[in-house]
């Protein structure tokens, strides 16, 4: 059987047509391609405040895939909001930090991609820079050119997950990002840094497979190995 994989989704608010107003559930179709080319079944886990609902949907999956977004809330890290802090959505960090926890509950194993990589920062008790002008950083983060293509190299640590993953020390990702971990919390590694020190990788200290990345392989996983091999991973330890 292939492992199924829950992918949580954002909320999109239609802005005219014939439904202006309108709430929906989504996901970027390239996690749904990821997912699809290293060999899993993606399913999307809507959002909503159910409890029940939520852990009845996560016992379906066999791994699950935090995906990018709003920025998260600075409250849910006990910081107030700075003027540069963007778009939040309360009810989503809420429903995405319930997800974690329960798969951590089951040692369930949880990819996270930018905005899901921050949200397990901060359920393992973390912080993150609101924004990267509150961080010293000296690379361009948010790039310009199409999302397939890599924008900036990263250090990635041996010994680590992701080092076993992509087998070299130094790999080119993309970048869309403006807030960044600060701290990853004490029970999760930085496994990953930019030129300029920026965190781009934690994992899980003990868990069986809890990696989170800042940038998005999703997006470049049919044009690099070593993306595609991210997918594979978080599907051979389901």
């Amino acid at each position: 059987m292939r492992p199924i994989i829950g992918i949580s989704t954002s909320i999109i608010i239609d802005s005219g047509g014939m439904f202006p107003g309108y709430h929906r559930s989504y996901v970027n179709r390239d996690y749904v391609k990821g997912v699809l080319a290293a060999g899993g079944v993606p399913v999307m886990l809507p959002m909503t405040d159910d409890k029940e609902a939520v852990e009845a949907a996560l016992s379906l999956c066999d791994g699950l895939i935090l995906s990018g977004g709003q920025d998260v809330n600075p409250l849910c890290y006990n910081q107030e909001p700075h003027k540069t802090l963007g778009e939040v959505c309360p009810e989503r960090d809420a429903f995405d930090l319930d997800l974690y926890r329960l798969a951590r509950e089951k040692d369930m194993p949880v990819l996270g991609i930018c905005r899901g990589s921050q949200i397990i920062a901060v359920a393992e008790g973390g912080t993150l820079y609101q924004d990267l002008s509150l961080a010293e950083t000296s690379l361009k983060h948010s790039q310009g050119h199409s999302p397939a293509m890599p924008s900036h190299h990263i250090h990635v640590e041996e010994g680590s997950k992701l080092f076993d993953i992509v087998k070299e020390r130094r790999i080119c990702v993309n970048s869309f990002h403006h807030q960044v971990i600060n701290t990853p919390g004490d029970r999760m590694r930085v496994t990953a840094r930019a030129d300029d020190n920026i965190i781009e990788a934690i994992e899980h200290k003990d868990a069986k497979f809890v990696l989170a990345v800042q940038w998005h392989p999703e997006m470049m996983h049919a044009s690099d190995e070593h993306m595609l091999h991210i997918f594979k991973a978080l599907i051979h330890h389901c």
